[in-house]
């Protein structure tokens, strides 16, 4: 074996020992990969990702406390290596590895929890973007609103939640010693976003839910009143002016 192989061949071994957290025979002949040494590394990597993930889940942390919530990390980081440049984006597919596993999962509204944890991040770190205000609607034309399309701000994450989460989550974000009862099943859009420098959350009823999913999705100001309208609303345009009221003041909307 040439030495660029015999190199090569270390390097294969040495990541896959790492991502086992287990040293393979002879990969390293003169250290004790146990207690010191090539061990440093096993032990810290697998450190490093369970930080990580303590650090994006924290109220999830701490509904589960630190024994559950290890034991949660050491097999997603068994079954989910790795694979982003920052680890501050490790841990984007806990809330699925949860919900396919039920040695981990105490009850299934945690799977909801990990995901409002995930977004309230992802929120945070999203690029900024100026919230649409009332002014900027000043100028328009009648003949300007059926084609307008409305863009939402780049930090809004909008999720459908089976379980009504939201005072649990706010519960344990402010006292980890928090205690509550079983959240109800309530299935709704949750919606989380970040206005200025802090996140903002709050759910979203069936009607406004489908109107805000249709924008995301390009839908035209004309679309989402026929929308409205084939829900059976006797004014479909008061309510469509309703419900743009409200994103103007909440800073759902962004500015082209």
């Amino acid at each position: 074996m040439s030495a660029t192989s015999w190199l090569g061949e270390q390097q294969r071994r040495c990541q896959q020992a790492i991502l086992d957290g287990d040293p393979l025979p002879g990969l390293f002949a003169d250290e004790d990969c146990g207690n010191g040494g090539f061990g440093i590394y096993l032990q810290a990597y697998r450190a490093r990702l369970s930080a990580a993930l303590r650090d994006n889940y924290p109220v999830l942390l701490r509904a589960l406390g630190d024994d559950a919530f290890a034991a949660l990390a050491n097999a997603y980081i068994a079954s989910k290596p790795s694979r982003f440049r920052s680890i501050r984006w490790f841990g984007d597919a806990l809330s699925d590895f949860l919900a396919s596993s039920a040695e981990h999962l105490v009850h299934p509204s945690l799977v909801d929890l990990a995901r409002m944890d995930w977004a309230t991040r992802a929120a945070f770190d999203a690029a900024d973007g100026e919230p649409l205000t009332v002014g900027d609607l000043a100028g328009l034309r009648a003949a300007d609103w059926p084609q307008l399309r409305f863009r939402l701000l780049p930090s809004l994450q909008m999720l459908r939640l089976d379980w009504q989460v939201e005072p649990i989550w706010k519960a344990l974000d402010a006292d980890p010693l928090a205690s509550s009862s079983e959240p109800p099943h309530e299935p709704h859009l949750l919606l989380v976003w970040r206005p200025q420098l802090e996140c903002h959350w709050r759910s979203a009823a069936g009607l406004e839910a489908d109107v805000l999913e249709a924008l995301a999705k390009g839908a035209t100001f004309a679309a989402c009143c026929e929308l409205i309208a084939e829900s059976g609303e006797a004014e479909p345009a008061v309510t469509a002016a309703g419900f743009l009221q409200r994103w103007i003041a909440d800073g759902l909307l962004a500015r082209e």
